[in-house]
């Protein structure tokens, strides 16, 4: 049987803080130049270890 003095919490605010509502970056990248940074690292890193 469940017992009544047990405290409840209200659904909605069950120890949830949502953090990424309340911080804002500056600096953002668009997903374009990420796969243009990560091609360049590929083909400094090929050509390095065919150099050296």
């Amino acid at each position: 049987m469940a017992r009544d003095d047990k405290v409840q919490m209200p659904s909605s605010m069950g120890g949830i803080v949502r953090y990424f509502d309340e911080y804002k970056s500056k600096i953002e990248f668009q997903p374009g130049h990420v796969i243009l940074l990560a091609a360049i690292v590929m083909v400094i890193e090929i050509v390095l270890h065919a150099v050296g």
